[in-house]
């Protein structure tokens, strides 16, 4: 069974992490979407809430799968038994960035990193972006799923 790891903040989901989610589906048998918690950073929503717009935008997609974790992203692989880190990639400074990662993890495991460029339309999204928009009330709905909702 192929089974993959999308780590990430998700604060929150864009239309360029569920594009490369969406497209990954036909790649693995269980993808498992990790959030990872982070007591240093300030997130502008919730770990629940944004646990629940990613649950929500792949609700009819049942090899999709969200949870929290803490710690290493390679040790969370290794307790689910995930082999492959699937990562998105927008542009040449994310993949220097990831491509370190990648590195350092496959040195320290036997995991995989598995990245997928983003399609054209979406590589301009980022999470802080979408903040700065929702912010200062502009229209954020174009930018991520329709889970995605602030009241």
């Amino acid at each position: 069974m192929k089974k993959a790891v999308f780590p990430g903040s998700f604060d929150p989901i864009t239309l360029g992490h569920f594009d490369i989610i969406k497209r990954s589906i036909p790649l693995f048998d269980e993808i498992i979407v990790a959030i990872g918690i982070n007591a240093e950073k300030k997130y502008m929503f919730s770990l629940e809430e944004r646990k629940r717009f990613i649950e929500e935008a792949f609700a009819d997609e049942p090899s999709v799968s969200v949870v929290t974790y803490e710690g290493l992203t390679i040790d969370f692989c290794k307790k689910v038994k995930a082999k492959f880190i699937l990562r998105g990639l927008r542009n040449p400074a994310d993949f220097e960035f990831e491509k370190a990662i990648a590195h350092t993890n496959r040195r320290l495991s036997k995991i995989e990193t598995i990245f997928l460029l983003t399609a054209a339309n979406t590589s301009y999204i980022s999470s802080s972006i979408v903040r700065d928009v929702i912010r200062n009330n502009g229209e954020y709905e174009m930018l991520v799923p329709d889970s995605v909702r602030v009241k």
